[in-house]
């Protein structure tokens, strides 16, 4: 029996989307990963739907033209929700603490948390930019599971270092930081070298330069 030659992995992300603030994060994405060639699958869930709308002048229809393949939330048979599908891995962005407490259960009501954890068993990067603050217990103890699991916990926390003039730079640096996670290295974003770390102090007071030169 002749076996076929596999095809070269497919280059694919799954990109989900949750109802909490920031879906400007996954926006973003979508359009750095088409610029580089990269095949998306999106995931909207419906809380979603209303973040979009509370938070951009985008339509949904704005939203889905910029990812490949969109499929709905309750399409529990679809690709995704296979392990032979292959991807990347998926990103989640932003994440609810529900998206977490679904996935840290391993309850698979919705397409969302079951392609989740289909990237889990399969050992491929799971990346939950979570949004929640304050922190209780339960959602600490959903993320230890998840990370326990394999995923990666990512909250969207600015980087103040490289001196951000506009929201589009402190979205570009996030969405930079989560795309590092899959190996997918971008230049959108300062990154912290030796150059940047005088280049910050240039300028400054004196006290501050004066600690550079001592190190």
């Amino acid at each position: 029996m002749t076996v076929p030659a596999s095809r070269k992995n497919p280059d694919r992300i799954i990109v989900g989307i949750t109802g909490a603030t920031g879906i400007i994060y996954a926006v973003r994405a979508l359009d750095v990963l088409r610029s580089l060639g990269i095949e998306t699958h999106l995931i909207v869930t419906k809380p979603a739907e209303l973040t979009l709308a509370y938070e951009t002048d985008m339509t949904k229809r704005e939203l889905t033209d910029r990812a490949d393949h969109v499929w709905p939330i309750n399409d529990v048979g679809a690709p995704l929700s296979s392990g032979s599908f292959l991807t990347r891995g998926m990103l989640i962005a932003p994440a609810s603490m529900r998206c977490v407490g679904e996935i840290a259960n391993g309850i698979s009501a919705s397409l969302l948390p079951r392609a989740a954890d289909v990237t889990l068993k399969e050992r491929r990067t799971l990346v939950l930019m979570v949004r929640e603050e304050p922190l209780n217990l339960i959602h600490l103890r959903n993320m230890v599971t998840v990370t326990e699991a394999g995923g990666t916990i990512l909250p969207p926390v600015p980087a103040f270092y490289s001196r951000p003039k506009t929201i589009d730079d402190i979205v570009d640096q996030t969405v930079g930081r989560a795309l590092d996670q899959f190996g997918i290295h971008v230049d959108m974003f300062p990154r912290w070298d030796d150059a940047l770390r005088h280049n910050v102090a240039r300028g400054k007071d004196a006290e501050v330069a004066e600690a550079l030169k001592d190190e």
